[in-house]
């Protein structure tokens, strides 16, 4: 792979103006009110998963310039003599936006001095981010969801490092499940890598490499017109990269020219279990970010709902 060819990509998938100059929501333009009642119906026996990881200070976070959330108390009741005995405790949570399961804000990831819609890079500054933020997403991104559990189509505990994930894969599991695709999903895909973190702990390694998507899957991405994307690795595609002359492309061309939010170390367990019990791999899903004025990421609590 060139920088010529994930440059042709882009511009193949683009979904600047799609929307208008001025859109920011990108992708999410798709999750339309008859999407989100369509997708309320996938709710049928009240189960409800949360597909967050725990935010602590043994998270996974092993990754220059991040560190796992430090969560500090500031009153735990002692030393309290208020009337009638009230006692009350307070505390704060200090910690890169994009520690844990988070979406990534089209801001994020850029190249050409361009930004996703064409704003320009100047945008992104020590104040934030005044296009393609995080609270542009703010009005949640909900709807239905739909998984792909590759790993265990794959027969596996978790995919090794370095494994591509191409559209190939991505229709065989699809087929293999029983799952339709369409417009407005927002597609949850399931490689095992978060399992091997719980399983080992050892975050300098789970950050070292990670199985991923291919850049082949931005053109299948782009075909089913997806609303969102969440993964259970820290970094959507694969790594190392299928050229390490080229830094980060899938990024690039997902949040630059397709406009489609990522989501990055979702824990997909449990719903996993529960998908491949029943047979049904639709949910009602919802992740509204947190609206961190010009932040370019926002962790999360995703929850599916079936």
């Amino acid at each position: 792979m060139t920088s010529e060819e994930f440059r042709r990509v882009g511009a193949e998938v683009s979904n600047w103006g799609r929307w208008g100059a001025e859109d920011e929501r990108g992708t999410t333009n798709l999750i339309t009110p008859q999407e989100i009642v369509r997708a309320a119906r996938s709710v049928r026996k009240g189960a409800v998963f949360d597909l967050g990881i725990p935010l602590g200070a043994d998270g996974p976070q092993a990754f220059p310039g991040r560190i796992n959330p430090l969560h500090m108390m500031t009153e735990t009741g002692a030393r309290q003599e208020y009337p009638g005995g009230a006692k009350w405790s307070d505390d704060y949570v200090v910690m890169p936006l994009q520690a844990g399961t988070q979406w990534d804000a089209f801001a994020h990831v850029w190249y050409d001095g361009l930004l996703y819609n064409g704003f320009g890079e100047d945008a992104v500054g020590p104040h934030g981010a005044a296009r393609c933020s995080i609270d542009a997403l703010g009005n949640g991104i909900a709807g239905r969801g739909v998984l792909l559990d590759v790993v265990r189509h794959a027969e596996v505990d978790w995919l090794e490092g370095g494994h591509v994930i191409g559209p190939e894969t991505l229709d065989a599991v699809a087929e293999r499940q029983g799952t339709e695709i369409r417009a407005g999903d927002i597609l949850l895909i399931r490689t095992g890598w978060w399992r091997k973190f719980v399983v080992e702990r050892d975050a300098a390694a789970w950050m070292s490499t990670e199985p991923g998507l291919g850049l082949d899957c931005v053109r299948w991405i782009r075909a089913h017109d997806l609303a969102a994307l969440g993964m259970d690795n820290w970094g959507i595609e694969v790594a190392p990269g299928e050229d390490l002359a080229v830094t980060s492309p899938v990024h690039c061309v997902l949040l630059r020219d397709v406009g489609i939010p990522l989501g990055e170390i979702f824990d997909l367990e449990a719903l996993a279990e529960d998908c491949a019990d029943d047979g049904v791999y639709e949910f009602l899903f919802a992740a509204p970010p947190l609206k961190v004025t010009g932040a370019v990421g926002s962790p999360i609590n995703p929850l599916a709902l079936k």
